[in-house]
């Protein structure tokens, strides 16, 4: 015999009850059948709501009747040929009948007892059981058989207790009884020993169907339902989460334990004992193998799957008047049960200095009153402090019977967690080990689920989730990087590099699930209105693990958010100067925010775009080497202006052309004036574990006066004009030595200056050539050959790589 059963959503509405007729058809072909049905979907909740209106004498109860009632009615129609529907409906209105009738003593008596809501909530399985049954059997030969009269449970009327004593011998004698092939029967009610109606609480049809599964011994039990079995996580949170083909019951109880709603934990208790095998099917795709629940899973993975149970308190009582006294967790946990409060988890300091539980939200405060009011004494003399409640938290749990052979998995757990600032309250872990259990905000329950199942799950695919700021010439052709190697990253450096989030200085849009980078462009014309902070809210209020915040501007004021998106967690990769050659104080700021949250902030290409100088010379210092001197043109603007530039053309049409093809910043003034490379020679002097301020570096400019004091492009150009002579000279200069035009930076032992310089042909930078840079590190260990970084310095496509280049490195880590 096998016995099925099918929620609400495998029985919402006439097209599904046909498919779920399908299904009952096919196993019944070489077995008998059970069938357990759940209220049509959304039934139960309808049958409550009325009930609680009509106790505070509101009418509107009677819309949710009518509604009941009209739903039902349709699904008849729908499903039984006109000529047999007689029976059906007179049914159905027998029992709508008898509501409306309890429904009106509530409205009333303004009354609504655990007993009454008992027989309230039966409405539903009564109506869809009855219903289906009747419509099963003009395909094949059914019988109906309330549960009632063979369930028997207690008179605790929304969580009765089973007697099981006497239901086993009931529904054994029945199904012996019984020559029909298929019988159909309400889950989730039962009747007192007195013959009163009584439910088993959540999940209710699901232990029905066990409690006969464990009664018959049934070949197996199948609870069919809207998805295709367990799954290593909750798939409408975790995208990447796949189904469990076989779990032990263990396994399946911790998970549903935890929030997994596919089962609920007293469904397996009944047939553990017996080892009847559970499948956990879906009724919309009944193809599919689901998932099977047995003693021993078959599969040997130390964790099995990951939940977490959200709306949770945490209870914290503490004090030194705890330490040794014999039945203090007693009188704790003894009060708390008086009042019907559970208990979730419980951990306690090895000090005894305090206990820590978690309970429901809803329970919080009625939890702290009972608390505080036992240990009333005990706070009245300081020895314990009054409880304090922690509302909003949630608990993640990692779940797998082989946990307990496999040393490291706490560790990898916490330390995952701990890199994307998640913040663990509490801990627990049963001496069989087959559970690791945490408490945290319930904020970052999306960005912790992820986290796990990446870590324990996806084959070590790191996914990263990158906000961009900045789309001009640097930030779109970094898009368009990102959308090229996507396949390549993913296969072989096990990177899925998602944007999250895009804006420019006018809109900004964002995608939980990964923008479309073939047609961003589109999106965020129609995006929301951009700003900042804006920006800054949405990507810590989406809160994901492995977030990036990229900047491909120039801008002072976006800058300025990048202490802001690291305390959030949030790493950043910038080719941004400002922020690293602003004030030491801020530059030592953001690099201590970075390490104590332990999040990246990168900057390669603030100096040389995508060459590897800052990394180069990070490792220099990291192995103990020490900088004396530093010489370089790190200018790639200035070098390809200077190396087009002679007595055959015009300053100004150089600089246009170095602005046109990308080479200078969005105001060529700053790359002009020696201020960009004054910044960079900076940077590279603080990263080498100087202390210095731009204040500190001599530039020697060689714009005239006119140019300097210009406020915008056009003016500056016209005095680029008007000044041509003045650059001829320069020129000529240089040309009459033999010698080229380099704007060099130098650092030697504290002191740097920037300034165009005449470089004769025996010297390294003689043949640079277009936009290169090049850099000479003389250290302890380079004092007579430095080291040379040489190579493309500009250029939109080389400061994007570099870019991508910093974002592979956190990847990486």
């Amino acid at each position: 015999m096998k016995v099925l059963k099918f929620g609400g959503s495998s029985v919402a509405n006439s097209q599904n009850i046909e498919k779920v007729i399908s299904i009952v058809k096919n196993a019944s072909k070489d077995s008998r059948v059970a069938v357990v049905v759940s209220a049509f979907g959304k039934t139960t909740d309808s049958l409550i709501k009325g009930a609680q209106l009509a106790a505070q004498k509101n009418d509107d109860y009677k819309n949710e009747l009518s509604s009941i009632e009209k739903h039902h009615l349709a699904t008849i129609k729908e499903l039984i040929p006109v000529g047999k529907q007689s029976q059906v409906i007179t049914y159905a209105k027998q029992l709508l009948n008898q509501l409306e009738t309890i429904y009106e003593g509530c409205y009333l008596l303004q009354e609504l007892t655990p007993k009454t809501l008992a027989k309230i909530s039966s409405f539903g399985e009564l109506l869809s059981s009855f219903i289906i049954a009747k419509a099963a059997n003009e395909f094949f030969e059914t019988a109906y058989k309330d549960s009632r009269e063979l369930l028997v449970a207690s008179d605790h009327y929304l969580s009765a207790q089973v007697n099981f004593a006497s239901t086993e011998k009931n529904f054994q004698e029945y199904f012996k009884s019984t020559d029909s092939k298929v019988t159909f029967l309400p889950g989730f009610i039962a009747r007192t020993p007195e013959g009163k109606t009584t439910t088993l609480g959540r999940g209710g049809s699901d232990y029905t169907a066990a409690i006969i599964a464990a009664s018959v011994e049934a070949e197996n039990l199948q609870i069919w339902t809207d998805v295709n079995g367990l799954y290593t996580a909750n798939p409408r949170i975790v995208k990447q989460a796949s189904k469990i083909p076989h779990i032990s019951y263990q396994e399946a109880m911790e998970l549903s334990h935890f929030g997994a709603k596919v089962i609920y934990p007293p469904t397996i208790q009944p047939v553990l004992e017996k080892e009847i095998p559970i499948y956990i099917k879906n009724t919309f795709q009944p193809e599919d193998e689901g998932t099977l629940i047995t003693k021993k899973s078959a599969q040997n993975k130390p964790v099995q799957g990951i939940s977490h149970v959200e709306n949770i308190s945490l209870v914290t009582i503490e004090g030194v008047g705890m330490v040794g006294i014999p039945g203090f967790s007693k009188r704790l946990f003894e009060a708390l049960s008086l009042h019907q409060i559970n208990i979730i988890l419980i951990t306690q300091a090895s000090s005894e200095l305090s206990i820590c539980i978690a309970i429901d939200d809803h329970n919080a405060d009625k939890a702290k009153e009972i608390i505080d009011e036992v240990f009333e004494y005990e706070i009245q003399l300081k020895k314990v402090k009054p409880v304090s409640i922690e509302k909003g938290m949630c608990i993640i749990a990692l779940v797998g019977d082989s946990m307990k052979n496999h040393q490291g998995l706490s560790g990898k757990m916490f330390s995952s967690l701990g890199k994307n600032n998640v913040n663990i309250r509490a801990i627990a872990q049963g001496a069989s080990e087959k559970n690791i259990s945490a408490v945290i905000d319930q904020k970052d329950a999306k960005k912790a689920l992820n986290t796990l199942h990446e870590r324990f799950f996806e084959e070590r695919i790191k996914q990263l989730n990158l906000f961009v700021t900045g789309v001009g010439n640097v930030g779109e052709r970094f898009l368009n990087q990102i959308q090229q190697q996507t396949f390549y990253l993913r296969e072989n450096l096990k990177l899925n590099i998602r944007v999250i989030g895009i804006s420019n200085s006018r809109t900004m849009v964002f995608n939980e699930d990964g923008i479309d980078l073939s047609g961003w462009k589109e999106l965020l014309s129609k995006g929301e209105k951009a700003s900042l902070d804006g920006f800054h809210k949405r990507a810590s209020s989406i809160n994901m693990r492995n977030s990036v915040f990229v900047d491909n501007t120039a801008n002072q004021q976006v800058s300025e958010m990048y202490e802001a998106y690291l305390r959030q967690n949030i790493g950043v990769v910038t080719c941004n100067k400002i922020a690293c050659a602003s004030n030491l104080e801020n530059y030592k700021t953001l690099k201590r925010v970075s390490r104590k949250y332990s999040t990246p902030f990168l900057f390669e290409t603030n100096v040389g775009a995508g060459l590897p100088i800052i990394d180069t010379l990070k490792n220099l210092i990291a192995s103990g080497d020490r900088v004396h001197k530093i010489q370089a043109v790190l200018s790639g603007s200035l070098n390809f202006i200077f190396n087009n530039f002679n007595d055959e053309t015009t300053f100004h049409d150089v600089v246009a052309q170095a602005q046109e093809e990308g080479y200078t910043e969005p105001d060529p003034k700053i790359d002009l004036s020696g201020v960009d490379v004054a910044r960079k020679i900076l940077i590279l002097a603080r990263e080498s574990g100087y202390d210095l301020e731009l204040e500190d570096i001599d530039n020697k400019s060689f714009l005239t006066e006119e140019s300097l004091s210009t406020t915008e492009n056009e003016s500056f150009y016209k005095s680029l004009t008007t000044h041509e002579l003045h650059f001829q000279q320069i020129f000529r200069e240089a040309n009459d030595q033999n010698c080229r035009l380099k704007y060099v930076a130098e650092f030697t032992d504290g002191n740097a200056n920037v300034g165009l310089q005449h470089i004769p042909s025996d010297h390294p930078f003689y043949n640079l050539e277009g936009s290169d840079n090049i850099v000479l590190f003389y250290t302890d260990r380079y004092a007579q050959q430095p080291l040379i970084i040489k190579g493309a310095g500009a250029g939109a496509e080389v400061t994007a790589s570099g870019i991508f280049a910093d974002v592979i490195r956190i990847g990486n880590v």
